[in-house]
């Protein structure tokens, strides 16, 4: 009786030392297999898209983590948030992200960063409320969703700043070159060698490149346009498109545009400062009624305890 029971024990314990390693291998061997980056074979109707997403898996860790699930997501959102895809995809742009994300794709990503999460909110919530906690963590998800959302847009818009504050000498620069004898590729070359690193180097470093290419001046313009998407720098662009189009100088253009730049930026100073009064209107009143309750707070309590007493 004994030796049946051990050997029903041993042969348990056999078998489940066999799934544990039968689970570890496949587990091993998905993750091997999301990160092998063995370019797909592609059709001749998918190329572009199969040559992006191969450099997107070469690019991002976690698309080759989770590409099954962002794959799903994003088809999706393809048709959940169809109508915020273009800004989204202007946001990307904007923030200096990959190229190789699709908006959709980019939505699939936060949205996975979420649902991991997604577990420790549970606990959390379990262990403090109890079983109402697990809306709370259904809320605290869609939360991280949507600031994950609102932090690409900041990122945007703090990136297109950054642009526009070096703009103006980015064009000085390469007027002083121009008007010195350079030519325009010699001198956008100097610029962006001179701005490296920095946002705004980086996108005309893109422009140069596509120049490089083949592309004309006029087209590869029209491309940082599109891809920053901003009023003023589209301004800047069809002030330049035009001059290039009429046969203004170049130089004469860029140094205008510089100015033009420089004047913008004076007046958001201006505004920035008029309406730094008002927003400064509710915290001086808080201080001083706190200030009024520090000093007041004491004999007011003398004179109520006098009365009790």
């Amino acid at each position: 009786m004994l030796f049946s029971a051990l050997t029903l024990t041993t042969g348990l314990l056999s078998a489940a030392c066999l799934l544990l390693g039968a689970s570890i291998y496949v587990l091993a061997r998905t993750i091997r297999n999301s990160l092998y980056s063995e370019n797909l074979k592609q059709g001749e109707d998918w190329r572009y898209d199969i040559n992006r997403i191969n450099s997107l898996r070469e690019h991002s860790i976690f698309y080759q983590l989770f590409y099954p699930v962002i794959v799903v997501l994003a088809a999706l959102n393809r048709g959940l948030f169809q109508e915020s895809l273009p800004s989204i995809a202007r946001e990307i742009q904007a923030a200096g992200l990959s190229r190789f994300w699709t908006p959709e794709e980019y939505l699939a990503r936060l949205q996975v960063i979420s649902l991991l999460l997604f577990p420790g909110y549970t606990y959390l919530c379990l262990d403090m409320m109890g079983t109402p906690g697990l809306v709370s963590a259904v809320m605290l998800t869609v939360l991280t969703n949507y600031l994950l959302r609102k932090m690409l847009s900041g990122k945007a818009r703090y990136r297109l700043f950054q642009i526009k504050k070096k703009l103006p000498f980015l064009l000085d620069l390469v007027t002083l070159l121009m008007e010195a004898g350079s030519t325009f590729l010699q001198a956008l070359r100097e610029g962006v060698d001179e701005f490296r690193g920095q946002p705004v180097g980086i996108e005309f470093g893109r422009v140069l490149a596509e120049i490089s290419m083949g592309r004309s001046r006029t087209m590869a313009l029209e491309s940082l346009r599109d891809r920053l998407s901003d009023d003023e720098i589209t301004a800047i662009i069809g002030s330049v498109v035009q001059g290039e189009m009429l046969g203004t100088p170049l130089a004469q253009v860029f140094r205008t545009q510089a100015d033009v730049l420089r004047i913008k930026r004076t007046q958001r100073a201006e505004t920035i400062a008029g309406e730094a009064g008002v927003k400064m209107l509710l915290p001086g009143i808080l201080v001083m009624a706190s200030t009024v309750i520090v000093i007041l707070g004491p004999f007011m309590l003398s004179f109520i305890y006098e009365d009790y007493m």
